[in-house]
C-alpha cells in the first residue's frame, strides 16, 4: 500500500496521497474526503501538461507542504516546480498550489485537476463484498462560474460537495454514466516567477449543521490547529523518573485526543466535544470507547468526560426497538449518519448493541463528580443514572440471570462486550459461546457500576435507602460471580458463562479488567494480575487479547491475539490497584517501548507475536490510527505507576 496523509478536523477527515492527490481507493484503507461517514471527495488527481508529478518532497503529516516537479534529467531539469499545500476545517479542504519557473524564459503550462465525488457511504467502502441497493438514487452534476458542484439525492437524503477556485477554472466534465469533472488552467509564469490557485472544497453532509467558514488559506488553518491543539495537550504530567518515554506517549497521546474531538449534542440542546473512537472507521460516538477513552484521560482532561456523559446521556434509549437492540435506559453503543443507517440498510443510526456501555457510563459519572470535587453534573443527570440502573436490572440480566447478559444480534454484533468480533468469546477449543452469553468483565463493570451509583445516592442525591440497596446487590454479584466464575484448575477467572451456564474457559485478557473493577478477592486478583504477565499472556509489547499456545490463538487475529492497548490500560489500573507494583511498571515499560516505535502513538491493536531482539512490533493489518482509547492508554497508564510511586 502506498504511503498516506491524513488531514483530520472536527468530525471531518481527509486521505491523500504524499502528493496531495485522492484516487477512489476502496477496501481497508480508503482514501477520500470525509464527513459524517460519507465519502465527498473521491478523486483528486493533479497533473501538469498532462503528467502526473514527480513527488520530490512528500507531505508525510498534515503540516507538511509536498514539492512536485516534472521528471527531469542532471542535464534537462524540470522547467517548473509545484508547492502543493492542503489543510481541513470542519469539512472545508482548502488547496493552495504555487508554481514556480525554474528558467529564465517564460512558460506555460497545462495544469488540471480532475475531481469527482462519489458519496460512498463508509460501510461500502470495505473490504467485506457487501453490497446495497440504492432505488432512486441520484447524482447531479452542476457547473458554477468558479467550480463544479456535486449533489446526491436519495428520498429524503440529501449530501453535496462543491469546488471552488481563485482563479476561476475552465470546467469540462464528461458525457458518460459516471459524469466526472476537470479543472483546467492555462498558467503563463514569467522567467523565475510563479503563479498561485487556491481551491476550496466544501463538503455538506446530510443533516449537519452549517460549518463556519475556513480561514482563507492552509497556512491560517494549520496555525489554529497547532495552537488548539497546543493548548489542549497543555496539561501538567507527573512523569515519574525512568518513564520518559511513556512521558512523550502521553504527549502524542493529547494532541491525538484534541484532533479526534467531534461536536455532539448533549441532553439540554447544548454543543459539546466529545472524543471520537478513530480513523479511519470510526470518527463518531461510541459508547465504550468515548467511556474509557475519557476515564483515562480523567485526570488531565476531565472536561472530556463531562461531555461525553451528556452526549452519552442525550441519546439513552428511551423505547424497545429490537432492531437496535435498545431497552429504555440502555446506553448507546454506536451513532452512524450515512445514507445506510438513514434508510436502515445497517442497524448502526443509533445502535445499542452493547452490554457494558451502561455500566461504564455509571462508572464515569460517578469518577468525575470524585475527581472534580464537583456533584454538578451528578446532579443533572441523575434521571439518566437511574434509568440506567434500572435498564441493568430489568433488561440487562440481574434480575433474570443474576449477571449483565445478551443475545447474539444477527443484524448486527454476535458479541456485545468490548471484544464484539465473531468467535471472540469462546472455549479453549475455539467453539464459540452461545445463547445468553455473562462476560466476566462486564460483571466487575456493573459491581463496580452498583457501588459508584450507591455513593452517589447516599452523597449526592440524598437517597440512603436505594445506597443501601445498591450496596447490598453488589456485594450480592460479587459473591456469586465468586462461586460462578473461578476455575480452580486453572487458577484464573472463566472468560464468560455461555446460555448453559458452563464456564467458557478461555484463558483472555479480560481477567485483567476484573482487578480494575475490584471484583476479585484480594488473593485471586494478584494471582490473575501475575498469571497475566507470564510469557504466554505477556508478548513483550503487552498482554495478549487470548494467551499463546490455546488451539483458538492467532497473534494477528482481532480479538484472539492480539495486543490491544487500551485493554492493558483498563489491566495496568487494575495490577496498580491490587498493589502488583512491578507488573505495573513492566506494562507500562512494554507499551511506552511499543509507541516509540510508531512515533510515540500507540495504534488501535497490534500482533501478538512475542517480542524479540532487533524487532519491533509487528502491526495489525486494520489498526485504526489516531484511535481514541489507544492515545489515551498513556495516561492510564502515567495514572497506574503513579499510583504504584506512591505506594
Amino acid at each position: 500500500m502506498s504511503e498516506r496523509r491524513l488531514l483530520l478536523h472536527a468530525g471531518s477527515f481527509a486521505v491523500t496521497g504524499t502528493g496531495g492527490d485522492i484516487t477512489g481507493v476502496r477496501g481497508t484503507s480508503p482514501d477520500g474526503l470525509f464527513a459524517r461517514d460519507t465519502r465527498h471527495l473521491s478523486t483528486w488527481v493533479l497533473t501538469v501538461d498532462g503528467q502526473v508529478p514527480t513527488v520530490l518532497v512528500p507531505a508525510r503529516e498534515a503540516e507538511d507542504t509536498a514539492v512536485l516537479t516534472a521528471a527531469g534529467t542532471r542535464d534537462e531539469p524540470s522547467a517548473w516546480t509545484l508547492f502543493r499545500r492542503q489543510a481541513l476545517f470542519h469539512g472545508r479542504l482548502v488547496e493552495h498550489l504555487r508554481i514556480t519557473a525554474n528558467t529564465g524564459h517564460d512558460v506555460t503550462l497545462t495544469v488540471r485537476l480532475d475531481v469527482d465525488a462519489d458519496f460512498a457511504d463508509q460501510f461500502e467502502l470495505r473490504s467485506d463484498h457487501r453490497r446495497y441497493d440504492k432505488p432512486g438514487a441520484r447524482r447531479i452534476l452542476d457547473e458554477l462560474p468558479d467550480g463544479i458542484a456535486f449533489r446526491y439525492h436519495r428520498d429524503d437524503w440529501r449530501a453535496s460537495t462543491t469546488v471552488t477556485a481563485r482563479p476561476a477554472p475552465r470546467v469540462t466534465t464528461s458525457q458518460d454514466s459516471a459524469r466526472t469533472a476537470a479543472l483546467v488552467w492555462s498558467v503563463d509564469l514569467p522567467a523565475h516567477g510563479s503563479a498561485d490557485i487556491t481551491l476550496h472544497v466544501a463538503a455538506e453532509p446530510h443533516g449537519a449543521p452549517a460549518a463556519p467558514p475556513p480561514p482563507p488559506d492552509p497556512a491560517t488553518i494549520v496555525h489554529l490547529a497547532r495552537a488548539e491543539r497546543d493548548a489542549f495537550a497543555d496539561v501538567p504530567l507527573p512523569v515519574p523518573a525512568g518513564h520518559d518515554a511513556l512521558g512523550r506517549a502521553c504527549r502524542q497521546g493529547l494532541a491525538d485526543l484534541a484532533d479526534l474531538r467531534i461536536p455532539a449534542v448533549g441532553p439540554d440542546g447544548e454543543t459539546v466535544r466529545v472524543p471520537a473512537a478513530g480513523v479511519p472507521w470510526f470518527l463518531t460516538l461510541f459508547g465504550r470507547d468515548s467511556l474509557l477513552t475519557s476515564y483515562f484521560a480523567l485526570p488531565y482532561r476531565p472536561e472530556q468526560a463531562g461531555a461525553t456523559l451528556r452526549a452519552l446521556a442525550a441519546t439513552q434509549a428511551a423505547v424497545h426497538d429490537p432492531a437496535r437492540v435498545a431497552q429504555p435506559g440502555k446506553i448507546v453503543h454506536e451513532i452512524r449518519h450515512g445514507e445506510l443507517a438513514h434508510f436502515r440498510q445497517v442497524p448502526y443510526g443509533r445502535y445499542y448493541g452493547s452490554v457494558d456501555s451502561t455500566p461504564l457510563f455509571l462508572v464515569l459519572l460517578h469518577a468525575h463528580a470524585e475527581r472534580t470535587a464537583d456533584p454538578t453534573l451528578a446532579k443533572q443527570l441523575e434521571p439518566q443514572a437511574r434509568a440506567a440502573v434500572t435498564w441493568m436490572f430489568e433488561h440487562g440480566g440481574l434480575n433474570e440471570h443474576g449477571y449483565l447478559t445478551y443475545r447474539a444480534d444477527e443484524h448486527g454484533l454476535l458479541n456485545q462486550n468490548w471484544k464484539d468480533s465473531e468467535g471472540a468469546v469462546c472455549f479453549a477449543d475455539g467453539t464459540p459461546a452461545r445463547g445468553v452469553i455473562a462476560v466476566a468483565e462486564v460483571q466487575g463493570y456493573a459491581y463496580d457500576a452498583l457501588r459508584r451509583t450507591a455513593a452517589l445516592a447516599r452523597d449526592v442525591w440524598d437517597d440512603p435507602a436505594w445506597a443501601a440497596e445498591l450496596e447490598s446487590s453488589a456485594r450480592d454479584l460479587r459473591s456469586r460471580f465468586a462461586a460462578r466464575f473461578w476455575m480452580p484448575g486453572q487458577a484464573f477467572p472463566a472468560l464468560a458463562l455461555d446460555g448453559d451456564g458452563r464456564q467458557v474457559d478461555a484463558l483472555a485478557s479480560d481477567a485483567g479488567h476484573l482487578l480494575w473493577s475490584g471484583i476479585l478477592e484480594p488473593e485471586h486478583g494478584r494471582v490473575t494480575g501475575r498469571r497475566l504477565l507470564e510469557p504466554d499472556f505477556f508478548s513483550g509489547w503487552g498482554i495478549r487479547t487470548l494467551a499463546a499456545g490455546q488451539r483458538p490463538y492467532h497473534p494477528l487475529s482481532y480479538h484472539r491475539g492480539s495486543v490491544w492497548p487500551h485493554d492493558n490500560a483498563v489491566i495496568a489500573l487494575g495490577l496498580a490497584r491490587y498493589g502488583l507494583h512491578e507488573e505495573t511498571a513492566a506494562l507500562a515499560r512494554a507499551l511506552a517501548d511499543a509507541a516509540a516505535h510508531h512515533g510515540h502513538r500507540l495504534p488501535e491493536v497490534m500482533a501478538g507475536y512475542p517480542r524479540l531482539r532487533g524487532e519491533g512490533p509487528v502491526p495489525y493489518p486494520h489498526s485504526c490510527s489516531p484511535q481514541a482509547w489507544a492515545a489515551a492508554t498513556p495516561l492510564a497508564l502515567l495514572t497506574a505507576v503513579g499510583a504504584a510511586a506512591e505506594s
